[in-house]
């Protein structure tokens, strides 16, 4: 048996408890809208020999498209005038960051879960608890706004790397009897999700801070601060 262990979910319904579990769901639905992400880029080509041809460049979590290459219209590349084509742009960093940092929060949140559920009693008694809570929820708060908005311009310029705009750097679309036209890319409305995840769980870490600010000595300090001119009146 664990050592102070005292079970009590009705912790769950109390402010803490309850944002601390939004704030695990919240990482969830963060790393996994942007993490499960597959997509695809379509390109109507005609060529010496094909007429009509989709060619496609499929690409999904981390966006690295600079190692995506778009299939040939035909075995023999238009004739010779085909070239490997590929997207351009690395945005695995960017996307990684924000995918392992939900992932960590994810992680944390199970455990302060523990903690308030089985230890509470014991996170009262020492505020060095409390403390630690405050600080990691304003350093929290604080990476979920940079990660998001990291994140965020990267998204942006995925859009664009994978968009109609990517038509004229096409080397192997300037070649003499050869057109392309852009056809199609998969909606990344569940990343634009991912995005609005990010931002949520932010302001929810920024109102947690509040939450834990209260139970530390530091509000205790600040009230008896407060409430000494008064006692003196």
């Amino acid at each position: 048996m664990m050592v102070g262990l005292r079970m009590d979910f009705s912790m769950l319904l109390e402010p803490l408890g309850f944002v601390k579990v939004l704030e695990w769901l919240f990482a969830i639905f963060a790393f996994a809208t942007c993490g499960g992400f597959h997509g695809e880029t379509a390109l109507l080509v005609s060529c010496k020999g094909v007429v009509n041809k989709t060619i496609t460049a499929a690409f999904a979590y981390p966006f690295r498209l600079n190692t995506v290459v778009f299939s040939a219209p035909d075995p023999k590349g238009c004739g010779g005038t085909w070239t490997d084509v590929y997207l351009t742009g690395n945005f695995s960093s960017s996307a990684q960051f924000f995918v392992a940092f939900a992932t960590l929060v994810f992680f944390y949140c199970v455990a302060a879960l523990v903690v308030y559920i089985g230890y509470y009693h014991v996170y009262q008694q020492n505020n060095k608890f409390p403390l630690t809570d405050l600080a990691i929820s304003v350093l929290t708060a604080f990476l979920w706004l940079v990660s998001t908005f990291v994140w965020a311009k990267a998204l942006a310029d995925i859009k664009v790397s994978t968009g109609a705009s990517i038509i004229p750097g096409i080397e192997s679309c300037k070649a003499a009897g050869t057109t392309c036209h852009f056809l199609s890319v998969t909606s990344m409305g569940v990343l634009n999700v991912s995005v609005v995840f990010g931002l949520l769980n932010m302001i929810l870490w920024a109102g947690n801070v509040w939450l834990v600010y209260k139970d530390t000595n530091l509000h205790n300090q600040w009230n008896r601060i407060s409430e000494s001119p008064t006692e003196r009146v």
